[in-house]
């Protein structure tokens, strides 16, 4: 929503937002392009009466807004239609989807594109630090590069987004159980990336990670060409001789016996198989490895995605936009190679509609249990799961000790601050995983580590 804000800005549009509590990034960056946010919820915020709205999906009915737009019967559509006839419906829509690296794939495309003279438009759900934004709108590139989301789309709308926005090309990263609060089961987030293979044209590509099963099903009745990434040896893309240093990340990618190589600044297994998506999708838009590889060497990252918020007499605390067990099994598993002798620590909030409620429970354990320390926080808003549903908080906590691992659950950023602040010590890493804002702690605790400690960040 903050990137289409911005894009429509751009187009010349007078935005104004909502939103019950905007945090950073997105509201330093929406205050840096001038587009007001009112918080909380309001009438008032619709008046002067707009000549549209645009009605996120967070959005449901009894919002105090929404009613006012329907009472008053002021136009309304979803962000995607919004952004399909605004943006896309004069483009070629390129869509990065997945269960997971949607984010970072898509920002590291666009890079691509952008290095190799392509002047792509984009849009994102983070910002991208080689642009400093989550969005470009180019008037001379003819390819529009965007995050394709499984979630719904609006309060009258409940299809998945990416289904808006007819693709002409795609990558596929992963396709796992999540969103437990809108798909009954896998099979139905498996139905919707189907659908979403049945869009893309013949004459477009599918760039599809080769060891998933559940993609290999999605994939079944593709009508369009496709190939396939990974490590197997039967991969059009192979991924091989990965190595890992504390400050970068080299591989190689074969395609039809030809290597080329690549290295970034990036960490994590993951993020190699992102960027190779990407490469293999430019490649298919006529960009030539080497091309490729000066564009990874210096693509920086994702705000929220591995990202180093402060360093404090040799403490290290990392932002993590965490939304699913598989996402921090290989976040905890990236900051291990990254940094190999140092103690590890997980501080996670369980925040996500997923991770709200006990579905993955035990995966969700074995995650976290990949860390030296694990910290605990209640459950955001657990009202807003059924109690049935809900994951048990106390449950994880012993199962992390049971798995050989100390654990411990504390009641919010503020007691955790308190309470592990005394005894973080120089080396250590603290992994700090949630996808909200968790009670302000990325600045609470490097704060009090300096208040301790006499110290300044770096």
């Amino acid at each position: 929503m903050a990137s289409l804000a911005g894009l429509l800005k751009q187009r010349g549009f007078k935005v104004t937002g909502s939103d019950a509590a905007a945090y950073p990034p997105m509201s330093d960056f929406l205050a840096s392009i001038s587009i007001p946010v009112a918080q909380p919820y309001s009438e008032a915020n619709l008046k002067p009466r707009p000549d549209w709205v645009v009605v996120g999906n967070a959005i449901s009915r009894g919002n105090v807004e929404l009613e006012h737009v329907l009472n008053e019967r002021i136009p309304f559509r979803s962000m995607p239609d919004t952004l399909y006839d605004f943006f896309l419906r004069t483009r070629e829509p390129i869509v990065v989807a997945g269960t997971h690296g949607k984010t970072t794939t898509t920002s590291m495309l666009a890079w691509i594109f952008q290095v190799a003279g392509k002047d792509p438009s984009f849009l994102v759900g983070g910002i991208a630090e080689n642009f400093g934004s989550s969005f470009a709108l180019r008037q001379k590139g003819k390819h529009f590069i965007l995050e394709g989301d499984e979630y719904d789309t609006a309060f009258f709308d409940k299809g998945p987004k990416f289904l808006h926005y007819f693709p002409q090309s795609i990558i596929l990263t992963s396709v796992e159980f999540d969103h437990a609060d809108i798909y009954a089961d896998l099979d139905a987030v498996k139905t919707a990336f189907k659908r979403l293979v049945n869009m893309v044209p013949g004459r477009g590509k599918i760039i599809a990670y080769d060891a998933d099963p559940n993609i290999d099903e999605c994939l079944s009745k593709a009508f369009t060409s496709v190939e396939r990434y990974g490590m197997t040896e039967g991969a059009f893309w192979r991924v091989a001789n990965m190595q890992f240093t504390p400050e970068r990340t080299t591989w190689q990618v074969f395609r039809e016996g030809e290597p080329a190589d690549f290295e970034f600044s990036l960490a994590g297994e993951y993020n190699v198989m992102n960027a190779t998506a990407a490469a293999a999708l430019a490649f298919n838009h006529g960009i030539e490895p080497p091309m490729i590889a000066e564009a990874l060497k210096t693509f920086k990252s994702v705000k929220r995605r591995l990202e180093v918020k402060a360093e404090v007499d040799g403490i290290t605390i990392i932002d993590d936009f965490a939304h699913h067990p598989t996402a921090i099994a290989a976040t905890l598993k990236a900051l291990r190679t990254r940094y190999p002798n140092s103690r590890l620590w997980a501080v996670f909030e369980p925040r996500s509609n997923t991770l709200r409620r006990k579905v993955l429970q035990r995966e969700l354990v074995a995650s976290l249990a990949q860390a030296d320390e694990i910290v605990i926080t209640s459950i955001f808003r657990p009202e807003a799961v059924p109690e049935d549903e809900r994951l048990t908080t106390e449950a994880v906590v012993e199962g992390v000790r049971q798995a050989g691992k100390p654990a411990r659950e504390l009641a919010d950023a503020d007691a955790i601050v308190e309470s592990i602040a005394r005894e973080l010590r120089s080396g250590d890493v603290v992994a700090i995983l949630s996808n909200g804002g968790f009670g302000g702690i990325y600045e609470k605790l490097p704060r009090k580590l300096e208040e301790l400690r006499g110290v300044s960040r770096t």
